[in-house]
């Protein structure tokens, strides 16, 4: 496995078998036990647009394994203000570490980046295209959260025409069998041609403007915030904006184990008063972040972790 561009880059096999991994490092991801598995190695971090949770969590899965991490920091005081290449910006950290986790805001530029490197990339999101790492902590979480990942129930919910996280999400779901709705205003409706591929998969979709009509039927409900960086007129941010906002009292005939996870950061979508309710999931959905990218992490390197075969 030379890096994670997509999540077509990992089998269901693949899949489950990171998640198990993932499941053997909890207790070095949270502090509890040293595993220096990948001591001496080092991660990149190239990030070419505003990040938080996926860029600190890559940091921390690097550190706990005993490894290191060199950052490309602001883009503004680097060399990509010069104009240097992202080829050449490649080229030149493929030879500080030994593994590159990249975002960037132009949709390709991952598969690009994996072309003009010699060390394995992992994909932290590439424009409106995909987010393969973030899909597998949210799996991990649904896993948790269920038991399993087959025959499921899901509610994707927000902005699905420029979200990735739902993008590669959607098709991890419907590679295990899950039920999926896709509930948007119309202006944020996901693309086309994802919904036909789900469709031609075997997957059933059910496309719906009703998030709240949607939610009793539901195992997991996933909401994402409406992106206003996304949208090249302002004024049509405005007529979507505030969309969903998910509520507490909108929960009060939900399945018990319901599930509600967010890629997070939120604006308004979820109130707080849903924080507090058994169905809130997606802080511990970011602290997922640390784990999952530490299985990741080990088997791009080849490295197994102990308790099995990662």
């Amino acid at each position: 496995m030379t890096g994670l561009i997509t999540m077509a880059d990992l089998t269901n096999e693949d899949i489950v078998e990171v998640l198990d991994a993932a499941e053997r490092l909890l207790p070095a991801a949270r502090g509890d036990v040293h595993m220096p598995l990948l001591s001496g190695r080092i991660l990149g971090n190239l990030f070419f647009e505003p990040s938080t949770r996926t860029r600190m969590s890559f940091e921390t899965a690097m550190k706990r394994l005993g490894g290191d991490v060199v950052n490309l920091g602001d883009v503004s005081t680097s060399s990509v203000v010069k104009g240097e290449t992202l080829f050449d910006t490649i080229q030149m950290v493929d030879g500080y570490s030994d593994i590159i986790a990249m975002r960037h805001p132009r949709q390709g530029a991952a598969r690009y980046a994996q072309d003009a490197a010699r060390v394995p990339i992992l994909n932290g999101g590439d424009g409106a295209g995909h987010h393969p790492t973030q899909t597998m902590l949210d799996l991990f979480t649904i896993r948790q959260a269920h038991g399993r990942l087959e025959d499921l129930d899901v509610v994707l919910a927000g902005d699905l025409r420029y979200g990735r996280t739902v993008h590669s999400l959607s098709h991890a779901l419907a590679r295990f069998n899950c039920r999926i709705v896709l509930a948007s205003p119309e202006l944020l409706r996901m693309p086309r041609e994802i919904v036909d591929d789900l469709r031609a998969s075997g997957a059933s979709v059910v496309e719906t403007t009703d998030l709240y009509g949607s939610l009793d039927a539901a195992d997991v409900v996933y909401m994402t915030r409406i992106q206003k960086e996304r949208f090249a007129d302002e004024d049509e941010y405005i007529k979507v904006a505030g969309a969903y906002k998910l509520h507490v009292k909108h929960l009060g005939e939900v399945r018990q184990d319901m599930i509600v996870m967010h890629p997070l950061p939120r604006v308004d979508e979820i109130h707080p008063s849903v924080d507090e309710t058994r169905h809130a999931r997606y802080f511990e959905q970011a602290f997922n972040g640390v784990v999952t990218r530490m299985a990741l992490l080990c088997r791009l390197l080849g490295v197994d972790v102990p308790g099995g075969e990662a």
